[in-house]
């Protein structure tokens, strides 16, 4: 039993580590930034989106906390050889 649920610890912490890369790299995006001044070029600017930034560090310290309990229970799991 504490195999069984060791295994679908690092198999959450898996997922969550997965949405933690979809949702930090749909954390940012580029717009285009006028001139300050009459003749300057306009320049692109890297926009990030708090939510989405805060998700992604939610989601890594839950993969962490997983993936750290699900290693201990197999370690500490009987043998059944």
């Amino acid at each position: 039993m504490r195999r069984r649920r060791a295994v679908i610890e690092l198999a959450l912490a898996v997922l969550a580590a997965g949405g933690c890369v979809l949702s930090w790299l749909s954390a940012s995006r580029q717009v285009v930034v006028a001139p300050l001044l009459d003749g300057q070029p306009s320049t692109m600017s890297v926009v990030y989106d708090a939510p989405m930034l805060t998700l992604s560090l939610l989601l890594a310290t839950v993969a962490g906390v997983l993936a750290v309990l699900g290693i201990t229970r197999l370690r500490r799991a009987p043998s059944t050889a």
